[in-house]
Order: structure tokens, then C-alpha cells, then sequence
């Protein structure tokens, strides 16, 4: 049975990375066809604007009113409350609920998601991924088993997702997140300034390696000695699992990885894979060099943001098609940014678990919260005012190309690949038209990584998980960030990890490991 299972999710996946996308590049009238016009009559200003782009809902009549508070990373935008506004309008006639979005920046969330999360703070709907402590929360109670809410008020969610998303984000058989519908391969590179690197005559087609930097990033300060030629922060950086193609069977925060790029599989610790340790030297003979923000370990300020300034050449990035576009509309350099893949495209557990939004255990309603997920995975409308914005305000459309407007800077959260369905998404006139087609193509043929379908389960080594995730706090930015010494601070850090148990944990995971190959 287990094997059956496992093979079952395999195939799924492949058949995922061959066809998901298929029905996000329908046609507007196959779109007709499947939506149904709701338009509610708080937001009867411009009917026009709402055709077949809603989705019938379930009567509000019955429901008292309730705020929905909804907690994920990003930047509060000016024009949030304006947009929030719109939200609660259609919110009280499709479910009788208002929401209140409380964004966190980046470099904040980790620390304040595990505050209200240890102080049991009442939130409906957080933002979770595998790459952020996805495991540990659900091992800390922090967030529902949504089987029973998917089976209820989450239909449209399971007929519009491909089961192999649910399949492979499940945690002992259970299903704590709803992942976002996007594409499924992963790729890691950087996003960088074409323009400046054509002012400056670079040929960035000869960049196959983070070590071809060196020679660009040598070149760019030698010519604009006020711009950072590449900015890191945490999680961020040339060992992130996107880069580095590391998979961490589940939460990255808990030690052992394999390379989801390669046959191996036998799980060791960061410290004892070259790639990684490689990659440590890499970045701080880049830091020495002065490539690199000097507050790299430190910063508060996301990459994204930092490039928005105008003063940074380059930033790590996970890649898709047009990401370089997305970002170029979001932090207004449309037509100055490109993108280089500096690794193997993938597929393993971690992009099934990516991106995904939680029902928290302090709900005051959890079954109003599942209402919701499910209608931004199902509801084109409702899906598009979250991220980008009022039409006619922050953008103006013909048919499913938006242009923005001069007040779309006041609302930009370029979150769009963590809410709902990512297919029900315009596609930004800077951007390519055939941007669906073109993630279809990038979700055929990746590498596999022998984990895919494989979470660890961490309960029998809770205690020195936690442990270990304080001292990583300690060392692990500083390191992955070049701004110490890699021979002597990591020497410190690995005695430190053996000592609070890591040796334990991955003897665990590769106990559980083994299990699940040996079941295939």
C-alpha cells in the first residue's frame, strides 16, 4: 500500500509537470464558460470589470459577520487599506466576512510568526512553506488538520488543484497547508540589471557559474563604485535550498539533506556536504572583495526592495519564467532587469509544500477562513484585486492584460505566487502574453529528487531540533552571507550543532528515509 502510494504521487507529478498548465491557457471564452457572473451589489460601479471573472460562492444569508485576519511575509503597501477596502465589500456578499491584512517584512517574519504563534495570538489564515518551518509549526500545534474543512468548503480547492500538490505536502498523512496552484519545477539563479551590465559592455550569456560572477561583479564596481554589486541577506544567498538544490526531506530548518539534483541518499549535515561548504568559501571571498552589502548578515531590508532603490547590480533569486519581469513591474525598472539559471531545474517535496496558506488553531472561525482559500483558488476576481490591485486605479485591462497605472507603485506586493490560484492571474503588459504556455514548458522534464514525496517527521527529536534552530540563528546568516570567516566560525558552528544533538536528528532522518525508499 505504501508503495502503491508513493508511486502514485510520482506519477502524479509527472503528469503535473507535463499538463498543469493547460487550463490556466484556455481561452476567454472557455473561461466564460466555467465562470459564473456574482457580482455583488456593494461593487456595482463598473459590472463590466467583474464578468466571468467570478465564481458562485455559497449564500452569506446564514452566516454572522466575521474578520478574518490573514498573516504573510511582504511589505505593507500605501494603497493597502484602500484595496482591503474593496476586499470586504465582496467578501460580505460572497461569505459575510471582512479580512484584515497584516503583511510582515521578510527579514521580520520568522521571529514575529514564532511570537504570535508561541503567544497564541488569534489569527485565521497564515502564510507556510516548507522553507519556513512549516514541520516544526505543525508539531507546535500551531496549525489544523484540513481534511475535514477541505471536504466541507474546500471542494472547488481539491476539483482545481492537481492532487499531487495535496499528495505531496501532506505530513503524516495529513494535509496542514493548501499549497498555492503555480508551477511545480524549481530553478535557482539571479535577477540582475541588464541595462547597467549593457552600459558596461558585459556579456553575461559567458555566466554559467556562481564563480563567473567574480569577473562581472569585479567590473561593475570597478565602474559604479556606488552600486552593491550583489545583495544577500537571510535566506537569500548562494546556499539557499533554491540555489544550492538541497533537499531537506521536509522543513529546512531541521538538519540533513540530500541533493535533489543527484542519485545520493544518504542524508548528512550541511557542514559535510562540499557543495554547500564550496559554496561558503565562494561567497566570502566575493564579501572580501567587497561585492557584497556590508550589513549582509544584518539587513532588515528585503533584496527586492534594495534593488527598488536603484543601487544594487544583482540578487539571488528562484526563477520561473518571467521572473525577472514580475519583479521589474513590482519594483519599477520594466525593461532593465534579466534573469540567468545557474542550476538544474528540479522537483521534490519542497515545491508541492512552496507555497501554502494554513488555518491556524487560534481561528475564531476556521470554517469562514477555508471560504476563503477556496474561493482564491477559485475566484478570478477576488484573486486579482489581492494582488494587484483596483482596476481602473492601480491597473487598466484588455481582456487578460493589464497595464498599471500611475498609482500602481501604491500597491505592488509581487505576492501572487502565495495566494490561491496563481493561473487565475492577468498577465502584466510587461510580461510575456504566452506566460502560462511558457510554465508549461518550464514544469516538463526536471530532475527528481529522491525525496520527492518524503517529509520527516520530527516529533522523536523535537527537543533538539529546537536547540538546534537557536544556534543556527547564531551562525548560519553570517556564514551563508560571507561575513565571517567560513574555516573557523563553521569549525565553531558544527561543534556546537554536535553538541546540541544534530548528529541524532540525522540519524533519525535517515532512519525514516530509508523506511520510506525501501517502501518504493
Amino acid at each position: 500500500m505504501v508503495k502503491a502510494k508513493k508511486s502514485a504521487l510520482l506519477l502524479m507529478v509527472l503528469a503535473l509537470t507535463s499538463s498543469m498548465a493547460l487550463a490556466a491557457c484556455g481561452s476567454k471564452d472557455d473561461d466564460k464558460e466555467t465562470k459564473t457572473e456574482t457580482t455583488p451589489a456593494a461593487t456595482t460601479t463598473d459590472d463590466s470589470t467583474k464578468t466571468d471573472d467570478t465564481k458562485e460562492a455559497a449564500p452569506a444569508s446564514d452566516l454572522k459577520p466575521y474578520k478574518l485576519v490573514m498573516v504573510y511575509p511582504g511589505t505593507a503597501q500605501p494603497d493597502e487599506a484602500k484595496v482591503e477596502d474593496e476586499i470586504n465589500k465582496y467578501l460580505t456578499d460572497k461569505i459575510n466576512a471582512t479580512i484584515d491584512l497584516q503583511p510582515i517584512d521578510w527579514t521580520a517574519w520568522e521571529d514575529k510568526v514564532n511570537l504570535m504563534i508561541a503567544s497564541r495570538d488569534p489569527v485565521d489564515i497564515f502564510f507556510t512553506a516548507q522553507w519556513t518551518k512549516y514541520a516544526v509549526n505543525v508539531s507546535k500545534n500551531a496549525f489544523l488538520d484540513l481534511a475535514p474543512l477541505l471536504d466541507k468548503y474546500g471542494q472547488d480547492i481539491k476539483t482545481e488543484l492537481d492532487p499531487a500538490y495535496l499528495e505531496g505536502s501532506k505530513i503524516n498523512g495529513k494535509n496542514y497547508g493548501v499549497p498555492t496552484n503555480k508551477e511545480l519545477a524549481a530553478q535557482g539563479g539571479i535577477v540582475y540589471r541588464k541595462d547597467w551590465a549593457d552600459e558596461l559592455g558585459i556579456d553575461m550569456s559567458a555566466v554559467k557559474s556562481i564563480q563567473d560572477l567574480d569577473a562581472v561583479f569585479a567590473k561593475v564596481k570597478a565602474a559604479k563604485p556606488e552600486v552593491t554589486p550583489l545583495y544577500l541577506l537571510k535566506g537569500e544567498n548562494f546556499d539557499a535550498h533554491y540555489f544550492g538544490n538541497f533537499d531537506a526531506l521536509g522543513d529546512t530548518s531541521i538538519p540533513g539533506i540530500i541533493l535533489k539534483d543527484s542519485t545520493e541518499t544518504t542524508v548528512k549535515a550541511s557542514y559535510d556536504t562540499q557543495r554547500y561548504v564550496d559554496t561558503l568559501k565562494i561567497t566570502r571571498d566575493f564579501f572580501n572583495k567587497g561585492y557584497i552589502n556590508s550589513d549582509a548578515a544584518t539587513t532588515t531590508t528585503m533584496n527586492t526592495d534594495a534593488l527598488k532603490a536603484g543601487n544594487v547590480f544583482a540578487i539571488t533569486s528562484s526563477l520561473k519564467p518571467g521572473k525577472d519581469a514580475e519583479l521589474a513591474a513590482s519594483t519599477g525598472l520594466v525593461g532593465k532587469l534579466a534573469q540567468i539559471e545557474l542550476n538544474e531545474k528540479t522537483v521534490s517535496t519542497s515545491e508541492t509544500s512552496g507555497s501554502m496558506l494554513a488555518i491556524s488553531t487560534t481561528s475564531g472561525d476556521p470554517n469562514r477562513a477555508m471560504m476563503f482559500i477556496n474561493l482564491l483558488h477559485t475566484d478570478k476576481y477576488l484573486n486579482n484585486l489581492l494582488n494587484f490591485g483596483i482596476e481602473g486605479d492601480h491597473f487598466s485591462r484588455d481582456g487578460e492584460i493589464i497595464t498599471p497605472s500611475d498609482n500602481a507603485k501604491n500597491y505592488s506586493p509581487g505576492a501572487a505566487w502565495m495566494f490561491g490560484n496563481q493561473f487565475l492571474n492577468y498577465v502584466l503588459n510587461s510580461e510575456a502574453p504566452d506566460k502560462w504556455d511558457q510554465f508549461k514548458k518550464f514544469n516538463e522534464g526536471p530532475k527528481v529528487s529522491p525525496g520527492l514525496g518524503f517529509v520527516f517527521d520530527s516529533e522523536p527529536v523535537k527537543a533538539e531540533v529546537s536547540a538546534i534552530v537557536n544556534i543556527d540563528r547564531q551562525y548560519q546568516v553570517a556564514l551563508e552571507t560571507g561575513s565571517v570567516d567560513v574555516d573557523s566560525v563553521l569549525a565553531e558552528y558544527k561543534d556546537k550543532l554536535i553538541k546540541a544533538g544534530v548528529e541524532k536528528v540525522i540519524a533519525e532522518k535517515q532512519k525514516q528515509f530509508d523506511a520510506f525508499l525501501a517502501a518504493k
